[in-house]
């Protein structure tokens, strides 16, 4: 597997145990539908909650949360609403970032809850 790819894996399962102590349930990890991919699925209390975690070493070119463009965003919405039909889901839902910053000193998370909308 490639550095950035093992780099994303580990930023994902930090962003799940960061998820599950702030009490979340998490539904679901790497929902793919037709090549659009929804990092973590998760409900807070009755809101279902669509994560996308973004996992950098740096921050000398911005912060992670940064780099989730209009055209991931919109890839996500399309997802989201592909999930929603899929389980006949009636309720409210939100997008979430989970920004990830590890360095060799530390590790910073931050959780960015209603990132954006559809």
């Amino acid at each position: 597997m490639a550095e950035h790819n093992l780099l994303g894996k580990k930023g994902e399962e930090i962003a799940q145990k960061h998820l599950i102590s702030q009490g979340y349930k998490v539904i679901s990890i790497n929902w793919m539908f037709n090549h659009k991919e929804i990092d973590i699925i998760a409900k807070e209390g009755e809101v279902l909650v669509f994560v996308e975690v973004k996992t950098r070493t740096e921050n000398f070119w911005g912060n992670p949360e940064e780099f989730v463009s209009k055209k991931k965003q919109k890839l996500l919405i399309s997802a989201a609403e592909s999930y929603i039909n899929e389980i006949n889901f009636v309720g409210e839902s939100r997008f979430d970032i989970i920004s990830i910053l590890l360095t060799k000193e530390e590790t910073h998370i931050e959780h960015i809850k209603e990132a954006f909308y559809p």
